[in-house]
């Protein structure tokens, strides 16, 4: 076992020194003098696919293949950012009749990044990829239980020949992570976290005045139609759910279900959900991972007892799996009132809730009542009905006929509690970026 230590205060102040250095320098360099290296960051990764991926495993426990399938997705979004980022730093003219006018972004300086452990390297990536391109050298304080993946990640980085500052993983404490957003050399903060590691962080911001963004997790709505393609939803739905072990923030997490296709849908569900083989991660053959730690099975076991104590049933699951690990068997629970706390928590594991409803209007009611607004699906083969149903949501993102992705090109945020602000695509670009305005008078 590997042990890293904490840094102490004059690690930090040299850490944000040397970034806000980068930064004073990255301001006279054109974003394309930084877009072979971020390719060649994508170059590495690709090659060294397998060994990044493995790092993943052994750290938090995720299938080997979806930790390859990660180190991928890392990839296509620093290409996409170094292709695309000349593009999104145009300078946008704009019309007045006092004069010539455009706005022109530009670089804001020091952020600070706060990551969690679910997606080691992507999480990382979704905010590092833009902003190294847009100029603001990024500082990294990762999840505690994946610091040799935010290590691997600051490696490749400086392999590829960025500047050391560039990318700052620190072992920090929460209080250095505060006092490093009140410095004045850092100029905004991205957090994906919980609610409660989401709101201490926004604080320290506002009180503060730095830019922030937040994603904060969900209850994700996976909604079927009376019209639903019953054959698309069984290949879609059971992998939306127990994908990471069920542990991603924009899951599939509530299912609901019109009347007519409700028991069809349980004994679907119930028969993927038990044909799992729970095992060795690092075996391709394994279709279940365990949890990332102690700590979050006995979150999740205590959550479900809750659920169940306070009235919903147990259609399939929660039982012990008698294996090495933190496994927790995929679990169906149903009859879910109002009163019931799993009804407006993230059940942060493969634990799937069912519900029915009578009406299109009475599903959209169901979706919308929550704390939560990250994503959504929609199984429907009238596409007209399902992009109104769509517009109708309360969520940041939602998919029709197919499970929720992840993608460069997508922006990627929430609503609600789930967060504000957006990762990814051009608005995920726009997010620590200054709209110069500048007027010529005729």
């Amino acid at each position: 076992m590997k042990q890293y230590d904490n840094i102490s205060d004059a690690d930090l102040e040299q850490a944000i020194a040397a970034a806000h250095d980068l930064y004073q320098q990255w301001r006279g360099e054109p974003a394309t003098t930084r877009q072979a290296t971020l390719h060649k960051i994508a170059d590495l990764m690709r090659t060294e696919k397998t060994a990044l991926a493995t790092v993943v495993t052994h750290e938090m426990g995720k299938l080997i293949s979806e930790a390859e399938a990660e180190v991928d997705l890392c990839a296509d979004i620093a290409d996409y950012f170094a292709d695309n980022a000349p593009t999104f730093l145009k300078s946008t003219p704009l019309t007045t009749g006092i004069g010539d006018a455009y706005y022109q972004k530009q670089a804001l300086g020091v952020l600070f990044m706060v990551e969690p452990w679910n997606f080691p390297y992507y999480q990382i990536m979704r905010v590092f990829a833009p902003n190294f391109m847009i100029g603001n050298p990024m500082l990294l304080k990762h999840a505690s239980n994946t610091p040799s993946s935010a290590e691997t990640f600051v490696d490749i980085v400086r392999r590829a020949g960025a500047p050391a500052a560039s990318l700052t993983n620190l072992f920090a404490s929460y209080g250095q992570v505060s006092q490093a957003i009140a410095d004045p050399r850092v100029v905004g903060v991205a957090l994906t976290g919980s609610e409660r590691g989401g709101a201490s962080v926004a604080k320290s911001a506002g009180e503060n005045l730095k830019k922030s963004t937040l994603e904060l997790g969900g209850n994700d709505p996976f909604i079927i139609l009376e019209d639903a393609d019953m054959a698309k939803v069984k290949a879609v739905a059971p992998s939306a759910r127990l994908s990471n072990a069920g542990q991603i923030c924009a899951a599939s997490k509530r299912f609901i279900v019109m009347a007519d296709k409700y028991d069809e849908f349980l004994a679907m569900l119930k028969e993927a959900f038990a044909a799992v083989k729970p095992g060795d991660p690092m075996d391709r053959a394994t279709t279940l991972a365990p949890l990332s730690s102690a700590d979050a099975k006995k979150t999740l076991q205590a959550r479900v007892d809750a659920a169940v104590q306070a009235g919903a049933k147990v259609y399939y699951g929660n039982e012990p799996v008698e294996l090495p690990g933190q496994f927790f068997q995929p679990t169906i629970l149903t009859d879910i009132s109002r009163d019931n706390p799993a009804y407006n928590q993230e059940l942060f594991g493969p634990v799937a809730s069912v519900y029915k409803v009578n009406s299109v209007a009475e599903a959209i009611a169901l979706a919308n009542d929550s704390s939560y607004g990250l994503g959504s699906v929609i199984f429907s083969e009238d596409r007209e009905q399902a992009d109104a149903v769509a517009q109708q949501l309360e969520t940041g993102m939602t998919f029709i006929n197919r499970a929720w992705a992840t993608l460069p090109e997508l922006p990627f945020g929430g609503v609600k509690n789930s967060g504000y602000g957006r990762e990814l695509y051009e608005l995920g670009f726009n997010a620590f970026v200054n709209e110069h305005l500048v007027v010529s008078a005729k």
